[in-house]
């Protein structure tokens, strides 16, 4: 009840004229960055930073909250209409997204799925910051290499789930996504790995342009390919009809399916932003994951609604969890909370425990202000509809050099080198091959995005032990987690051998 009133107390801060100016400026500053492929919330947040510096500490902590808070509304327009994710987090936006607006030929309800799933998501966040941020703070901070490693494992073994109905191309198509990341420097050594000689390869395989390319460009190639693209592009002007917001409404049906994956994604994920190192890309990817053990109406993949909101709702949530370790401890869970955390030292503010207690205009007026931004942001993102679903409507000749375009200017300002669109137009030609024959992308990206985490995890695990597996089943954390890999390993195993002792009898 306490955190509550402080809440209430929070308002009245945020709620000043120029508070309520930063979190608009904020929030549409997030968008436009988000839609913007190979941008993201890391280089938007440094970029603005320099302008706060006039700014008094809360003010200029919420303009840039807010940016990086909206930049998760963002990423979801670029992956929906274009198949191009606006930031890392929206990679699996895309996977619903794009066949909901063009083969299905409701954009306005998947934009609209987009944004009240990240609107639930966000909430959920918030409201659990509000009222155990501290306490979250300290979990997060039990969780050591080891706890890491338990946890990048269950998530490693989601992939599972992603594989659909070929299990032996899911394996393969996970393995090549582990052999990618694992390209460039050793992480704790410092050892070149598969450079193949190059200085260019020795800083690895950088992860926007490659992103961009597997999921974007590709589909690119796919529009060249198609001869009759062009038609099938005017189908959907013509399905569409004249936009409006209300054309682009839910039905009751539709937030009937869209609420629970985005409850459970927002509870979800929530943890995972507090989790260092975890950030809103792995609680996007573990919350899709996780609704393909819960029955949903389509195939996810294929423009299902439940697939739209649970990533999204996810990826938000995370965000708002993310704010726990960064006040109460100090401690960023990513790069943007590093510049957050580079901002707060610079006004002369000391993220810890005493933040809470010493700095109560700033901590909750920032926490209100996150509420705020919510509501402004979810206001935006609705209005602009109408605008963004024109994009469908212009002709397949005109929008593949538009999109290209976007391709390469988003993996240049990523890599600020030509490695960078080299990287995108590899990889999209790898990823248009890969879906010619069947292959699923989505294990690739995820294993992709987990297994340079998980492997310094487990490295330091290693070390602290002296190379010892007893460190996983000592620490209680650990254990329970580890406990549930077993299982989750063991299960379709036991299956498969009930199923074919009962095909035998």
């Amino acid at each position: 009840m306490e955190n509550f009133q402080l809440l209430l107390h929070g308002f009245t801060v945020a709620c000043t004229l120029e508070n309520i100016g930063a979190a608009l400026l904020g929030s549409i500053l997030g968008l436009i960055v988000g839609a913007m492929p190979g941008i993201g919330s890391l280089a938007g947040v440094a970029l603005l930073l320099p302008l706060t510096y006039k700014f008094n500490p809360t003010t200029a902590i919420i303009m840039l909250g807010a940016l990086y808070y909206s930049n998760m509304y963002g990423g979801s327009f670029s992956a929906i209409l274009l198949n191009i994710p606006g930031d890392s987090p929206a990679i699996m936006t895309a996977m619903d997204g794009y066949p909901m607006a063009t083969k299905k030929k409701r954009p306005g309800q998947a934009l609209m799925t987009a944004n009240s799933a990240s609107c639930i998501g966000g909430t959920i966040g918030m409201v659990i910051l509000t009222m155990m941020g501290p306490a979250l703070a300290d979990i997060g901070l039990k969780f050591g290499p080891s706890e890491m490693t338990a946890l990048l494992l269950i998530a490693m073994t989601s992939i599972s789930w992603l594989v659909g109905e070929n299990p032996l191309k899911g394996v393969v198509i996970t393995m090549l996504g582990i052999l990618l990341a694992s390209m460039g420097m050793d992480t704790l050594s410092g050892a070149p790995r598969y450079d193949f000689g190059s200085m260019y390869l020795l800083g690895g395989i950088p992860f926007t342009p490659y992103i961009i390319g597997t999921v974007g460009f590709s589909q690119v190639i796919s529009l060249v390919m198609q001869r009759d693209s062009d038609e099938s592009r005017k189908d959907i002007g013509k399905g569409v009809g004249k936009l409006s917001i209300r054309k682009s409404l839910l039905t009751a049906h539709d937030y009937k399916r869209l609420i629970p994956p985005a409850v459970r994604s927002g509870f979800m994920a929530t943890f995972i932003g507090v989790l260092p190192g975890a950030g809103a890309t792995t609680g996007a990817f573990m919350g899709y994951a996780m609704q393909k053990k819960f029955k949903s109406e389509e195939p996810l993949g294929t423009g299902a609604i439940e697939g739209i909101a649970a990533s999204e709702a996810a990826n938000n949530a995370a965000a708002a969890g993310a704010f726990a370790p960064l006040l109460a401890l100090g401690i960023p869970g990513s790069g943007t909370g590093a510049v957050l955390l580079g901002g707060l030292m610079m006004w002369g503010l000391n993220p810890g425990p005493l933040l809470f207690t010493n700095e109560p205009d700033f901590t909750w007026g920032l926490i209100a202000s996150l509420f705020i931004s919510n509501l402004i942001t979810l206001f935006i993102a609705l209005m602009v509809i109408p605008f963004l679903i024109k994009i469908l409507s212009v002709p397949v000749k005109y929008m593949i050099p538009c999109i290209t375009c976007i391709c390469v200017v988003g993996s240049y300002s990523s890599s600020y080198s030509m490695y960078g669109v080299l990287i995108m137009f590899l990889s999209g030609i790898l990823g248009y091959f890969l879906q010619k024959n069947d292959y699923p992308t989505a294990p690739m990206l995820l294993s992709f995005v987990l297994a340079p985490l998980l492997e310094s995890n487990m490295r330091k695990a290693f070390i602290i032990s002296g190379g010892s597996l007893n460190i996983f089943f000592t620490r209680p954390i650990t254990c329970v987690l580890m406990i549930i890999f077993i299982i989750m390993i063991s299960v379709p195993v036991f299956k498969a051998v009930t199923k074919k002792n009962k095909a035998q009898a």
